[in-house]
């Protein structure tokens, strides 16, 4: 077991995960999963995290791409986009019987062709049901949503943001469940290196249901004895990262970051490596918020700085700025801040004709 400071474990979550921008697929299989969010304030979850990874990126190019990518639309610990290598890891995923909707619905998907939600009402009707929001949608698009959770029906692209399903292939030669939750762990572990051991254990048990419900808690002590993972400890806590981790230096450069972003993603770690504590604001009632409805946190060369609340007003970036403690007055600062907001905006606002 290694012994790291606050310093170094900064400099490696902040090298590791800001690689050398490259193309859109190969970030994603670098990341090896890109958390999904519909908020648009002032870009969507998954935009903003990947413009700091793809050369050249603009907001909804994954959308627009997504069919030549080979990638999959699922639930990890939350939703997102993942490579298929990863998809084929969840599946097939522990269920229930499926309902006679589900059956019916499953027996037109495997028909052949492309399935629009909408297409289903002809067939089935326009009956609704309580969703997990407490709202209601379509029974037909939520019987679609538990085939596509199921593994039995794949989003092959999306239109005007509806998700357009068609049959998914079958899994590959089943690997033992043990073995797919170590995989697993290993994404993890890679996305958020170095993780906490806490958060790492926390994150694997979500999968004690679909996968080894007497597995979970072992998994990781066997990867860490097996050398897969290394540990350190910082502070008296332990963190792991995968055995063939690289890391590169922080770049001396603004970064305003996505809520979800790998790095801000785990809060107590976090708040261990700034020293301040950040949430997700977008929930909570505008009289009790403090940072903004959807604050980005703002990193300065290793350290996270302050916040950024951003939109688009007639076609211009509007940014206010917020630090925990003062602003830089440095020129350095000033010059980088500058850059990241134009390229802010150069990712958001529409090229003009």
């Amino acid at each position: 077991m290694n012994k790291l400071g606050v310093r170094e474990l900064r400099a490696r979550a902040i090298g590791h995960s800001f690689f050398r921008p490259t193309n859109l697929k190969a970030a994603i299989e670098r990341l090896g999963f890109v958390q999904a969010d519909p908020i648009r304030a002032p870009a969507r979850a998954q935009d903003l995290i990947l413009r700091h990874r793809v050369k050249g990126y603009r907001a909804g190019d994954l959308e627009r791409l997504y069919p030549s990518l080979d990638i999959e639309e699922d639930y990890l610990y939350v939703y997102g986009f993942l490579p298929r290598r990863t998809w084929e890891l969840l599946h097939p995923r522990a269920t229930r019987t499926l309902s006679a909707l589900e059956t019916k619905i499953l027996a037109v998907v495997r028909e052949g062709g492309d399935v629009h939600p909408r297409d289903l009402e002809a067939h089935f009707g326009r009956e609704r049901v309580v969703n997990a929001w407490g709202g209601y949608s379509k029974a037909t698009t939520r019987a679609l949503e538990r085939l596509h959770h199921l593994g039995l029906a794949r989003i092959v692209r999306r239109e005007a943001g509806v998700r357009i399903y068609e049959a998914a292939p079958p899994p590959p030669a089943a690997r033992t469940p043990e073995r797919r939750l170590e995989r697993i762990v290993l994404v993890f572990a890679n996305l958020l290196a170095p993780v906490s051991q806490k958060t790492l254990q926390a994150i694997a048990a979500k999968f004690r249901r679909s996968l080894a419900p007497r597995e979970h808690r072992s998994a990781l002590r066997a990867m860490l004895d097996s050398g897969e993972l290394e540990s350190g400890v910082v502070d008296g806590i332990s963190y792991v990262w995968p055995a063939a981790t690289t890391y590169g230096e922080p770049l001396r450069r603004v970064r305003l970051l996505a809520p979800f972003d790998p790095v801000v993603w785990d809060r107590a770690r976090f708040e261990h490596l700034w020293k301040w504590s950040y949430r997700f604001e977008g929930y909570t009632p505008v009289a009790k918020r403090i940072r903004g409805y959807y604050a980005l946190p703002l990193l300065w060369h290793d350290k996270m700085i302050g916040w950024a609340n951003a939109r688009v007003v007639e076609g211009v970036l509007d940014v206010q700025l917020g630090y925990v403690e003062r602003e830089p007055t440095s020129r350095a600062f000033q010059r980088e801040l500058e850059a990241e907001i134009a390229r802010l905006e150069a990712f958001i606002v529409p090229r003009r004709p």
